[in-house]
């Protein structure tokens, strides 16, 4: 007898792969100083996967910079790219946690995404880094 296949199956295969804008940076001036920078937008937007509707989020990110900061309008630019994207809540915040500390290497970083209810159901995750 076969295992029965979830019907999300096989939807979210390439989410590490997916080309998006690059995040840039630039050169901080105050690299031995320990502050944090908090970025937050309501409107972020991606598709969900199955339905192919669109899901709308805040998320919210706060970091403490090391050697650089973030540029923000080509951060902007990365988080509208998700629009026209296909991708579960729960990859995401994965997948934005992972570009944004690859371009901006941090001392640690906190991100927060709180999803709009669908169906009844609102989703928030959370996940942080710091560096080994």
């Amino acid at each position: 007898m076969k295992k029965k296949r979830s019907s999300y199956e096989g939807l979210q295969e390439n989410i590490r792969k997916i080309k998006l804008p690059k995040i840039e940076i630039w050169k901080s001036k105050y690299k031995d100083k320990d502050y944090v920078i908090h970025l937050e937008t309501n409107e972020f937007t991606c598709i969900c996967p199955k339905t192919g509707l669109p899901d709308f989020a805040t998320l919210l990110i706060d970091y403490c910079p090391d050697k650089v900061c973030v540029e923000l309008k080509s951060f902007k630019l990365y988080l509208h790219a998700f629009r026209n994207v296909g991708v579960f809540h729960e990859h995401v915040i994965n997948r934005i946690l992972d570009d944004f500390t690859l371009a901006a290497k941090p001392r640690w970083a906190k991100i927060k995404m709180e999803f709009n209810p669908r169906g009844g159901i609102k989703t928030s995750l959370d996940r942080e880094y710091k560096p080994v």
